[in-house]
């Protein structure tokens, strides 16, 4: 089950309170289709060249295999890209009828060679919980722990929350680009952020 219009689909107010809430981590809402739904603050600094990509909602995907940064914010682009393609066809074989879910997996395969080789290969995976690599533009390498958890009051969305290990330089990290964000986004109304998400 996804949201009846992810492009429309805006998060009640609680649920953007809770997500301002958690202000030592990435924090965002997504479903199988890998769109953000909806972000802290830190999640829009840490995600912001998904952002930046033309379309919404944003998508994970899309970033993955169609934006060349994601070959600098993943280090280890290989096994995200891999990950990427299994969490999809899991989704795809979860909501077989979700035409969205399909064409986006349409637009992947006619413009990227590598999503089309690795979407053969008919790998699936549950995406729940583990630790990743990433190389930030503004703020540098970060190994980051996460979580997702299924949203009971919203089936088909899952909230992830990335953390750092404390007093490592990824928690180190992670402040520095709390304040970036704090900088960045005090430019636009704060308010604007969960809509554009």
């Amino acid at each position: 089950m996804t949201p009846a219009n992810p492009k429309t689909w805006i998060p009640h107010q609680s649920l953007q309170w809770t997500l301002d809430a958690i202000t030592a981590g990435p924090a965002f809402v997504h479903y199988g289709r890998m769109d953000i739904l909806a972000v802290n603050s830190l999640a829009r600094a840490f995600y912001k060249d998904v952002h930046l990509m033309p379309g919404q909602p944003p998508n994970i995907a899309r970033y993955t295999f169609l934006d060349d940064r994601a070959h600098d914010f993943y280090p280890d682009w290989d096994l995200f890209a891999e990950v990427t393609v299994a969490i999809l066809r899991t989704e795809a074989s979860r909501d077989p009828h979700n035409k969205e879910l399909h064409d986006l997996i349409g637009e992947l395969s006619t413009r990227s060679k590598e999503f089309r080789q690795r979407y053969g290969a008919h790998n699936v995976r549950h995406h729940g919980t583990g630790s990743k690599t990433f190389h930030h533009s503004v703020v540098g390498e970060l190994t980051l722990a996460y979580e997702g958890l299924e949203m009971a009051a919203e089936p088909g969305l899952t909230l992830t929350i990335y953390s750092a290990e404390p007093g490592s330089k990824s928690e180190e990290a992670l402040s520095l680009l709390a304040s970036w964000a704090a900088t960045e986004f005090a430019k636009p109304a704060l308010g604007s952020l969960a809509r554009e998400s």
